[in-house]
């Protein structure tokens, strides 16, 4: 199935004054009327969904009684993104934006009030909950690099970086918001309930989408006409096929960058759930209380980070090589804590350069492909992401088991600033190296070439 080319241009979002004294204020995307009603609709949805994913584990050990069962409903619906996400990202590219936003979150809809009603009629067993969990991953590998993509349409392009601080403030809102419902929904109305409202939170951002107009200056994506064989349009456009996805992250090098300085964080960094919990239960000696204000604390700096992040203008890899291995040497400090409280000195820094480093990255990721790639580039991302998140844990875990909780943070801290630290100087060495270039001149000699600016 294929979809006509996106109309005309809608009238651009009129409510934003021009850029002044404010222009680096963490709140700056909110000035653009479109971009409010789609952190409203946005804050809507994330409480829908982790509503639906708080009942979903609970409903999971009712039918089973088994704490696998619930680890494996997860990754059932985790799984689509590793193998499908370029699929789902050369849709977005090969769609209208809106439109692919608007029937996907249509679709997430549709499978919540089909869960509800099979769980309000007593139908709903194992194998019919994991094929629901199936389908979602699936119509997720296009959601999301759509819904994404679309807020960043909205603003211009140097108020990317606010709109993803934004964007993650308000996720970790309707995280708590979608949590503490769950647990309402379901004492006074039932499982039914939680999975209905989901339904509802969807449909919401489905009628908000029509609404929406970007602002002046705003990047447009761009839908080109007359795809022919293999992918590319037959009027010399762009190439939008899977392959030219993947061969422009790879050929990239400061997208190549950005996925090494982010995996080697994501494996031996980050996973604090984990290490900082077998730290503080064990060397530390504290309990689940303890480890509780470690949360928290961590959940503070994450959202501070997201409001300092969202104040960046340029982000760049180098920002987020430099925070990522600010966040080891931290890590390396965490791991030699001789008590909680110099931890929790040390944890909120380390949440704070994190959620920093990832808007940077993600804004880099969102806005260097051009238009017609970026769909693809963030289905490449997503695959690899998804790899990470798969592996990482158990790799950390073989960690934790040979070094101990303190020897994994140590170790893995040290991995992460000497790794990105090594990669800075094999760059400058690179960058530092004339090449040679035979001139065609006969009797010329050879000049350097001139290097392109990173």
């Amino acid at each position: 199935m294929s979809f006509t080319p996106a109309p005309a241009a809608p009238a651009p979002d009129t409510a934003a004054p021009p850029s002044g004294a404010a222009s680096r204020s963490p709140w700056r995307s909110l000035r653009h009327r479109s971009m409010r009603w789609w952190s409203v609709a946005n804050f809507v949805s994330n409480a829908g969904t982790w509503m639906q994913l708080t009942v979903q584990n609970l409903l999971v050990l009712q039918i089973t009684g088994s704490a696998a069962a619930t680890g494996l409903s997860m990754s059932v619906q985790a799984a689509p993104a590793l193998f499908m996400s370029l699929l789902g990202g050369t849709a977005v590219d090969r769609w209208p934006l809106k439109l692919t936003a608007a029937v996907s979150q249509a679709l997430l809809g549709a499978i919540a009030f089909t869960t509800a009603t099979l769980v309000a009629l007593d139908l709903l067993d194992m194998t019919s909950l994991l094929v629901l969990a199936a389908v979602t991953g699936i119509v997720a590998t296009v959601d999301n690099p759509a819904c994404a993509l679309l807020g960043n349409d909205l603003v211009p392009a140097e108020d990317v970086p606010s709109a993803i601080g934004v964007g993650a403030l308000v996720h970790n809102a309707g995280r708590l918001a979608g949590t503490a419902l769950a647990g309402v929904t379901v004492a006074f109305l039932g499982t039914a309930a939680a999975y209905a409202a989901n339904g509802v939170s969807f449909l919401f951002v489905t009628a908000v989408i029509p609404l929406l107009r970007p602002a002046p200056g705003a990047a447009r994506h761009i839908v080109r006409a007359g795809a022919g064989r293999g992918g590319k349009t037959s009027d010399a456009g762009p190439d939008l096929s899977v392959r030219e996805g993947l061969r422009y992250f790879a050929r990239r090098p400061r997208l190549v960058a950005l996925a090494a300085v982010t995996g080697v964080s994501s494996v031996f960094g980050r996973n604090y759930g984990l290490t900082l919990a077998v730290l503080v239960t064990g060397p530390l000696a504290g309990g689940a209380g303890s480890f509780g204000t470690v949360s928290t604390v961590l959940a503070v700096g994450g959202i501070l980070g997201a409001v300092l992040g969202a104040r960046l203008r340029r982000p760049s890899v180098r920002v987020v090589g430099t925070l990522a291995a600010a966040g080891g040497l931290l890590q390396v400090a965490a791991g030699l804590s001789p008590s909680l409280a110099v931890l929790l000195v040390l944890v909120l820094p380390m949440a704070i350069v994190e959620s920093v480093s990832d808007t940077a990255g993600t804004a880099v990721l969102q806005t260097d492909p051009p238009p017609h790639l970026r769909g693809r580039v963030l289905g490449v991302w997503s695959s690899i992401g998804t790899a990470w998140g798969l592996g990482g844990p158990p790799a950390l875990g073989l960690l934790m088991e040979t070094a101990g909780a303190r020897g994994a943070l140590v170790v893995g801290g040290l991995l992460i600033a000497g790794s990105i630290g090594a990669g800075t100087l094999l760059r400058r060495r690179r960058s530092a190296a004339p090449v040679a270039v035979e001139a065609k001149d006969m009797g010329a000699a050879p000049r350097p070439a001139l290097e392109a600016a990173a």
